[in-house]
């Protein structure tokens, strides 16, 4: 898709504020423990690589992602740290894992098998580095029981070309005010690491939730997500142990101001009607940007005052009502803060009813990502 750079509206992305919080939350590990940064959905949309620096000069040694191609865009722009892609990936493509020292989830042998066939035909230079996932309640990927792990392991320290570098598991409910569930996956996370008689170098449980209210999970790497980009994982549902700074604001500008007469509508299905004259702004952005249709009625600031938007959001636009007539080229806020007012992810992803991640990396790569401190 292409980036629209000839337009006013655009991401903004505070390199201080993911610093800040990266930096704080690594002061927070006990020693001998890592974080590896998650930048997986282009840095839940606020940019890979861009936020992998950042991560790196704040401290992370490793990152994580969830495809094999996002590995490899981290590779290719010259990062050298670990690597872990956090789903499954394609067995044929172990050789291309292990050239690119990049570090696979398991969670069945019968990957194991098919991985080592290619393996054996491929001969990459070095063994290829396997994280076993365990299913502990997510329900998701990962082995279940002490023996098809026991065997998994066997199997694994049989082959020259694997190597045991991790396990792992994810809890589900770790943002949640009831830790009962999470109480239940830490139990069964116990019950299969202690049929091993020896762990990897890399054992891992905590996300930005398990790190931010369950610390004392924390092993010897924090797999450190959506609190990284200054959000809490559980929304509003628990209050985060330390501030957390947004990163991302969403910015536009009125490309053209109106006034609507009374009786006339505004948008696709004359859904909105002016009952009495109204100055009318446009803001190119639209659902094509990620910008959900079902903001309709939300509001936006316009020169720091909160202004509703009318009528349906098209594919490319939207329509606010305006207090008074307001000049081409008003800054439009659309996430962010203006003057006294604020708009957070979290209010649109409320108006929604949905998480603030979704909204976050549902914004598309038509808008440009700007980085500023």
């Amino acid at each position: 898709m292409v980036v629209g750079v000839h337009r006013p509206t655009q991401l903004v992305i505070d390199r201080q504020a993911l610093r800040e919080n990266i930096h704080t939350a690594v002061t927070r590990l006990a020693t001998g423990c890592e974080l590896f940064m998650v930048v997986k959905a282009n840095g839940y949309g606020h940019g890979a690589t861009q936020v992998a620096q950042v991560a790196k000069d704040a401290g992370a040694t490793g990152f994580c992602v969830a495809i094999l191609d996002e590995a490899l865009e981290l590779r290719a722009a010259g990062f050298n740290e670990p690597i872990l892609v956090l789903g499954v990936s394609d067995p044929a493509d172990a050789p291309l894992m292990a050239n690119q020292r990049i570090s696979a989830t398991v969670a069945d042998q019968a990957w194991l098998t098919d991985a080592v066939a290619y393996l054996d035909l491929a001969k990459p230079a070095a063994p290829l580095q396997v994280h076993l996932g365990l299913d502990t309640g997510m329900g998701r990927i990962g082995f279940k029981t002490p023996a098809t792990l026991q065997a998994a392991v066997a199997y694994l320290n049989q082959q020259a070309t694997l190597n045991f570098e991790g396990i792992f598991t994810h809890f589900s409910t770790a943002d949640s005010p009831d830790d009962t569930y999470f109480k239940q996956q830490v139990a069964t996370w116990k019950q299969l690491t202690g049929a091993l008689t020896q762990l990897p170098r890399y054992v891992h449980v905590s996300n930005s939730a398990t790190s931010l209210w369950h610390a004392e999970c924390n092993i010897n790497v924090v797999r450190f997500g959506v609190a990284g980009y200054g959000l809490n994982p559980s929304g509003t549902a628990v209050k985060e142990p330390y501030p957390l700074q947004p990163a991302l604001s969403l910015v536009s500008e009125l490309v053209h101001v109106k006034q609507v007469a009374a009786g006339e509508s505004v948008g696709y299905g004359a859904t909105y009607t002016v009952s009495q004259s109204e100055w009318v702004g446009t803001v190119p952005i639209g659902y094509a940007d990620g910008y959900e249709r079902r903001l309709q009625g939300f509001h936006v600031l316009v020169n720091g005052q909160p202004c509703e938007i009318i009528g349906r959001i098209c594919m490319d636009q939207l329509m606010v009502r305006l207090p008074t007539k307001y000049q081409r080229g008003t800054k439009v806020t659309l996430v962010g803060q203006d003057g006294d007012e604020t708009i957070s992810l979290q209010d649109v992803a409320d108006y929604c009813g949905t998480i603030h991640y979704e909204i976050a990396c549902g914004f598309t790569s038509r808008i440009p990502r700007v980085y500023r401190h």
